[in-house]
C-alpha cells in the first residue's frame, strides 16, 4: 500500500491507541474514508491520530468506542485515552488525584525535590523537561504533566482550602534546579505557602539522619468521613492504599517524622538561609 507508515505501538500510549485504531478499523474491511465517515472526522484527521502524530481527544476516543462497539470494554477506546492523557504520570496516581481534589487535609513528604503542590511553573517545568531529556517521556507528556499539576493545585485554592502539612526533606531545598533564579523563585513560593493559614511546613534536617521515618515520598489523605487514603511511590510506580491496617501505620510514622523534623518558623528560617546562600 503506498504511504503506509510502519506503527510501533510500543513507543508509548498514543502509539498503542494509533495502531489499535488501524487495526480496528481493518478488521472491518474499512477504509480511512470508512471509519471518517463513521466517526464524523476528516480522514486526515484518522490517518494523524493512528501514526500518532495528533494525539486522540475524549470526544474521539468516545466516538471510536461506539463505532467498534467497545464502549463496555474493559479495554475501550476512552480508557485507552486515559492512559494516553496520563502517559507520563505513574501508575495509580491519576486515581489518587481524584481523591486529593476532595480532602480535608494532606499530609506530604517528599525527599529530593519540591512538593508537586508547591512547585512554581518554572520549577515544573525544568523537571518535566529534564524527563524529556532522558527520554522517559515525551515533549507531550511533558506538556500535559505540567498542565496535570497546575489543575490539582488550583484544584486546592478553594474557598475552604484543606489542611495542608508538608514536610521536606533538606535535600529538597538544597539541590538545585534550573539554575539560580528558578530556584529562588521557587525557595520565596515556599516562604509565601508557610505563611498560608491552613498550613504547616517543616523541614527534616539531614541532621535527624536515621530517625528519618520515610525513605520515599508519601502522600496522605484525609477525606470528610475522616477515612485515611495513603499514596506512596517508588522511581517506577505509585501505589494507593485504602486499608486502614496499612495507612494507619503510615499515619502514625508520619507523626513520628513531624516531632523529628525542624519546627516551622525555624524550617522558614532554613529556606530563607538557603535562599541567600548561606551553608
Amino acid at each position: 500500500m503506498v504511504n503506509r507508515k510502519e506503527l510501533r505501538p510500543e513507543n508509548g500510549p498514543a502509539a498503542a491507541f494509533g495502531a489499535r485504531l488501524r487495526w480496528s478499523r481493518e478488521a472491518r474491511g474499512w477504509s480511512q474514508d470508512d471509519l471518517a465517515a463513521h466517526m464524523e472526522y476528516s480522514s486526515q484527521h484518522i490517518s494523524a491520530v493512528e501514526t500518532a502524530r495528533k494525539p486522540p481527544t475524549l470526544r474521539f476516543s468516545r466516538n471510536a468506542d461506539v463505532v467498534f462497539g467497545t464502549g463496555d470494554a474493559g479495554d475501550s477506546f476512552e480508557r485507552a485515552f486515559q492512559d494516553v492523557r496520563h502517559g507520563g504520570l505513574l501508575e495509580g496516581f491519576p486515581e489518587y488525584v481524584t481523591f486529593e481534589g476532595r480532602a480535608v487535609e494532606l499530609r506530604l513528604f517528599e525527599i529530593g525535590i519540591i512538593p508537586g503542590l508547591l512547585q512554581t511553573p518554572d520549577y515544573a517545568r525544568v523537571l518535566a523537561d529534564s524527563a524529556v531529556v532522558r527520554g522517559a517521556i515525551t515533549p507531550e507528556q511533558a506538556d500535559e504533566r505540567v498542565a496535570f499539576l497546575m489543575r490539582r493545585q488550583e484544584a486546592l485554592a478553594r474557598a475552604q482550602p484543606p489542611m495542608m502539612f508538608v514536610i521536606m526533606d533538606e535535600s529538597c531545598i538544597r539541590r538545585p534546579v534550573g539554575g539560580p533564579r528558578v530556584m529562588d523563585a521557587q525557595l520565596e513560593r515556599l516562604v509565601e505557602f508557610a505563611r498560608l493559614p491552613s498550613t504547616i511546613l517543616q523541614v527534616a534536617p539531614f541532621a535527624i539522619g536515621e530517625r528519618r521515618t520515610f525513605n520515599l515520598p508519601v502522600n496522605l489523605l484525609t477525606l470528610s468521613d475522616r477515612s485515611v487514603i495513603g499514596y506512596a511511590e517508588s522511581q517506577a510506580q505509585g501505589h494507593l492504599d485504602r486499608e486502614s491496617t496499612s495507612v494507619l501505620p503510615m499515619l502514625t510514622a508520619y507523626h513520628q517524622l513531624q516531632g523529628e523534623a525542624l519546627a516551622p518558623a525555624a524550617s522558614v528560617t532554613m529556606i530563607e538561609e538557603v535562599r541567600k546562600g548561606t551553608p
